[in-house]
């Protein structure tokens, strides 16, 4: 069987790179959003609305994404995706009103949710257990990558022609590209076929329990009945890894609300945040690494109790000298933190995933996972509001903690070791 490395290199034109196209235009216009609602007459509250859109689309996307899916295979639905979602594009560079650029925003998050589940569930099914960490671990960094780079297009684009509107440009060109790079280059639907179960997947298949391993893209239930028969992995592990998503919506929340808070001007802030994301980016494949090498656990741990600790300890020195030394310290750590997590809820969503639905099985723990990062800045605001910014801090290392007992208990009941079979390309896993 085919080593770690050349199957990832048959990934990467047609897998990897999509996905890169598709998070460089949206991170290029995503900082943009409350700007083009302010420049229509938004007051700030308003323009944090219509940014929420792209949220909250996601949210509402991810189930009608698990269906279609289901429905049409992987490469169909990223195309309709992308064609929406140059329609949603249009929309936001000539909406009328802010009425119809929230609606442009929403209909975005919502071809950003399908785009995301098309690729998960291509991976599910094609990629070893042995490494398949290490595969959606660069697919989660080929995202960061995107949303990375894409502020930075955006900057100089309003340097170079003065307009919001030329991100959006820019953003529909790397739609336009991404389509035409589904639709008519090799289909790896066709060129990689689903790899066979292991031993340890075909027992949980005959139990009828959730299964981990590569699954085909078939769904032979609904979307509301696979959440009822999934019910327990959702309600358990799901919920440990929609606080991982908590906790990493509440670190871009936090961190510039804390230099400000402190007194820092914006440029200081946009540099430790800036080193923050650059850390977390840097360290994106030795997540997939350390799961593949040692299990899931071994990486969800560290990382959990990194961004807990970082958040818990960063909420006792907003008042003590030195404080902005300490804000750079544990932005740092939780950027450490954020970094050990990459492709942490992709691969237990695939390991977790039932063999014979897993687009919609997916579709409910991308809902779920999306709904924690949803939730996490509101809790942010809310606590804020009545107490202090620490104390929000404090609430979020706690969720933290508290997420990471949930991996410790949960993963080995539902995401067991795997052990090398004499002939498994798992062995060659393990070895490189």
């Amino acid at each position: 069987m085919s080593s770690a490395s050349t199957v990832l290199r048959q990934f990467g034109p047609m897998v990897y790179l999509p996905t890169i196209l598709f998070a460089l235009g949206e991170g290029a216009v995503i900082p943009l959003i409350p700007v083009l609602a302010a420049s229509m007459g938004a007051d700030v509250a308003f323009a944090a609305l219509v940014a929420s859109a792209l949220v909250i689309g996601q949210l509402c996307g991810n189930l009608p994404a698990g269906w279609a899916v289901g429905k049409i295979g992987e490469r169909y639905t990223m195309v309709i995706a992308g064609v929406i979602a140059i329609v949603a594009g249009l929309g936001m560079v000539f909406a009328p009103s802010l009425g119809v650029l929230a609606a442009s925003v929403f209909l975005l998050g919502i071809c950003a949710a399908a785009f995301g589940l098309a690729r998960h569930a291509f991976m599910t099914t094609r990629v070893p257990v042995a490494f398949r960490a290490r595969s959606l671990s660069l697919l989660g960094g080929s995202f960061r990558l995107g949303i990375f780079i894409g502020p930075f297009v955006a900057a100089g684009l309003l340097q170079l022609f003065g307009s919001e509107s030329a991100a959006i440009w820019f953003f529909l060109g790397c739609l336009v590209v991404m389509v035409v790079l589904v639709l008519f280059g090799p289909d790896p639907e066709k060129m990689i076929p689903p790899v066979p179960s292991t031993t340890h997947e075909r027992y949980l298949e005959d139990s009828g329990e959730a299964v981990s391993g590569s699954i085909p893209t078939i769904e032979r239930l609904g979307i509301f009945q696979t959440m009822w028969r999934q019910r327990a992995v959702l309600g358990r592990l799901g919920l440990a890894a929609a606080s991982l998503s908590a906790v990493r919506s509440a670190r871009q929340v936090v961190l510039p609300l804390w230099g400000l808070s402190l007194g820092l001007d914006a440029s200081t802030i946009a540099l430790v945040v800036g080193v923050s994301g650059a850390i977390d980016f840097a360290l994106f494949y030795a997540s997939g690494q350390v799961m593949d090498r040692f299990g899931r656990l071994w990486a969800a741990m560290p990382a959990m109790v990194l961004m807990g600790a970082g958040f818990l300890a960063l909420s006792l020195t907003h008042d003590v000298d030195a404080a902005v030394l300490w804000f750079g310290m544990f932005a740092a750590v939780l950027g450490v933190g954020n970094g050990l997590s990459s492709g942490i809820l992709l691969t237990l969503g695939a390991d977790v995933a039932p063999k014979r639905e897993p687009a919609a099985f997916l579709g409910s723990w991308r809902t779920l996972t999306d709904a924690g990062g949803a939730i996490a800045p509101l809790l942010v605001s809310a606590i804020t509001a009545v107490a202090a910014l620490p104390f929000a801090a404090a609430a979020m290392g706690v969720v933290g903690l508290v997420g990471a007992l949930g991996f410790l208990r949960w993963i080995p009941q539902f995401v067991p070791r795997e052990r090398p079979e004499s002939g498994d390309d798992s062995s060659e896993g393990e070895q490189e």
